[in-house]
């Protein structure tokens, strides 16, 4: 990086000041692989971008930084490089948190300080031509765009946002929305005169051109603190335009420990009726394989919502009837109906979708004639290598069902390995295949509760079976699978073992803790005080049920429930659970297929088109 670059951290900073000198302003976008040296020298828990900032400024290839004190964690990044020496150039811009004149004269007054400091730094002079050609105009949000709003947004968050929303997205965040009104017709008149190259003597207030520095100044201070208002400021109803019904959806970001952002965006998820998906970041790239799934499952959510809106919601398939009458049946989801497999269809003519879920854990395959009718299904480990487990669950059920890959019409992947396995037609997200594969098991179900190997997700679904909204916890294993397997080493018993004495419990034990690590400490402390196993189970089923019906009410999730996933065969969890949230939770025989049918069942649809 130049000497002549300055790095700046808020869309409040001066960066046209700068450019007036001819410094090139660069936002700062530091996404190291670890903050072990940010936390070294502040603390662990400042928000992912202070400790950006931080890696930014303790980079030997950046030599400049201009910051605001837009909040404390900027004054505490200012206060850690200024005492590392470590920069060429450090200023900070002491921002009001009001837009009034009195504000309006501090701002200005913390303008001239600055341009005082880089002219002397410099040694050049101010342009008024060369700060006003740095004005960016963004361009109008285009019909259909998404809005990205909240906290700073790292470029692996707007990589993943510009590869998984088949959309526009329109960067609203503290750092991405710049726009400055514009300047007064006198001062391009005083550029185009001869008067708006300003010396150090005119922005001392004491030269010729003194009056030109002293105009722009004034309007510059104004268009800084007249922007659409961040959280820090004081008076935020400038703010509700961001989120209007002009766009198709709203992605929230919020950025780990910042206090500001989260209060909006519980405002807006309970106000608006746009589509909105909350991210969260910690300023590391690192954040990036966790947030594909969600964005990928927001996008389809968005196109199901175009298309029904078009008139093609896509939705005309029905799974074959239930037997016994048992469709309308609220918790109590009649078997899927099967057909013995067949002997194989000529390549010409294929008749077969093929769907399979890549989980954690688990590997899980379906083969599905176009009618709904499952014909095949197997459930394998995935293994130490998602392509590898893939290709002989493949293989299984194709030879269970007494075909090839010519009798297929259609092959769809889902789950966190999807992209990993070869030779599939598509690939959709777990969030949409669930949903799918949940109305296909059970038609009356509105929330579905995945809880798998590593994740856990909560869907509320539409009453035609599409996603409504969704929330995933997949950044531990609390509550999940993965939890479960821990406790039961450490209870040194079969994970089946597990679910069976869970239903035995006889007095109340309290997990406090969901961290894997500190609840086997809890686990080992109750073994040492002789606590029968099955009140132990009890604790812990209940402990994954507390969790699991909070995403529930993130997502508002209402009854009918039905429980997939792995975990959907721990009666203990299902029975806690339906204890905790008021309602029954239904399982299905084949609720560890669910991704894998639903794969299969969209597979259909789009053959069906």
């Amino acid at each position: 990086m130049t000497e002549n670059v300055v790095c700046y951290g808020c869309k409040y900073a001066p960066i046209e000041l700068l450019a007036g000198f001819g410094a090139d302003a660069r936002l700062i976008m530091a996404e190291p692989e670890s903050f072990e040296v940010a936390e070294r020298l502040a603390h662990g828990n400042l928000c992912g971008f202070g400790k950006s900032v931080l890696a930014c400024g303790l980079d030997p290839n950046v030599h400049q930084m201009v910051l605001t004190t837009c909040c404390d964690v900027m004054r505490r990044a200012y206060d850690v490089l200024k005492a590392q020496g470590c920069l060429d150039f450090l200023w900070m811009v002491d921002l009001p948190h009001r837009t009034g004149a009195a504000e309006r004269r501090l701002l200005q007054a913390q303008l001239r300080s600055l341009a005082r400091a880089y002219a002397r730094f410099s040694g050049r002079s101010f342009e008024v031509g060369r700060a006003l050609a740095a004005i960016q105009v963004p361009p109008a949000p285009k019909p259909g765009s998404v809005a990205l709003v909240g906290a700073h947004a790292p470029q692996s968050l707007l990589d993943e946002l510009d590869r998984g929303i088949d959309a526009p997205v329109v960067n609203h965040t503290c750092t991405g929305e710049r726009i400055l009104a514009q300047p007064p017709i006198e001062l391009a008149h005083a550029e185009s005169a001869g008067c708006g190259r300003c010396t150090t003597a005119d922005i001392a207030g004491e030269g010729t051109n003194a009056s030109t520095f002293d105009r722009f100044v004034e309007w510059y201070a104004g268009a800084l603190l007249d922007q659409t208002p961040c959280m820090r400021m004081d008076e935020v109803g400038g703010r509700s335009g961001l989120v209007s019904g002009a766009h198709h959806g709203i992605v929230y970001h919020t950025m780990k420990f910042c206090d500001y952002y989260g209060f909006e965006y519980a405002d807006v998820a309970g106000t608006t009726a746009t589509p909105i998906l909350k991210l969260e970041t910690d300023g590391t790239r690192q954040s990036a394989g966790q947030l594909r799934t969600r964005i990928e499952a927001f996008d389809e959510t968005l196109r199901t919502d175009a298309a029904a809106a078009a008139g093609h919601d896509g939705q005309s398939f029905s799974p074959a009837p239930n037997p016994a009458g048992e469709k309308d049946a609220p918790h109590a989801p009649a078997p899927t109906t099967r057909k013995e497999a067949p002997m194989g269809s000529t390549p010409s003519d294929p008749r077969y979708v093929l769907g399979v879920d890549s989980g954690s854990t688990s590997t899980d395959a379906v083969v599905m004639e176009l009618d709904g009718t499952i014909v095949a299904s197997v459930i394998g480990a995935t293994g130490a290598k998602a392509s590898r487990g893939a290709a002989a669950v493949i293989q299984e059920v194709l030879d269970q069902a007494h075909l090839t890959r010519d009798d297929l019409a259609m092959s769809v992947a889902t789950g966190y390995g999807r992209d990993a396995i070869p030779n599939m037609d598509v690939a959709i997200t777990e969030i949409t295949c669930h949903a799918a594969g949940a109305h296909y098991l059970a038609p009356q179900a509105r929330t579905v509760i995945d809880i798998g190997g590593q994740d856990s997700k909560v869907i509320h679904l539409n009453a035609d079976g599409t996603v409504q909204n969704f929330v995933m916890n997949d950044k531990c294993a609390a509550g999940t699978g993965r939890f479960l397997e821990a406790m039961a080493r450490t209870l040194q018993m079969p994970i089946e073992e597990l679910s069976r004495q869970g239903l035995e419990w006889h007095h109340d034990v309290t997990i406090s803790s969901m961290c894997t690590v500190f609840a086997e400490s809890e686990v080992v402390s109750l073994i040492a005080d002789d606590t029968p196993t099955p009140d132990i189970i009890h604790g812990l089923d209940v402990s994954v049920a507390r969790k699991t019906a909070a995403l529930a009410r993130r997502v508002g999730g209402e009854p009918p429930y039905l429980m997939t996933g792995g975990v959907a065969n721990n009666e203990g969890v299902v029975k806690a659970l339906s204890e905790v949230l008021g309602a029954p939770v239904a399982t299905h025989e084949d609720s560890q297929l669910c991704g894998a049918i639903g794969a299969a069942v969209l597979g259909i649809r789009r053959l069906s088109r």
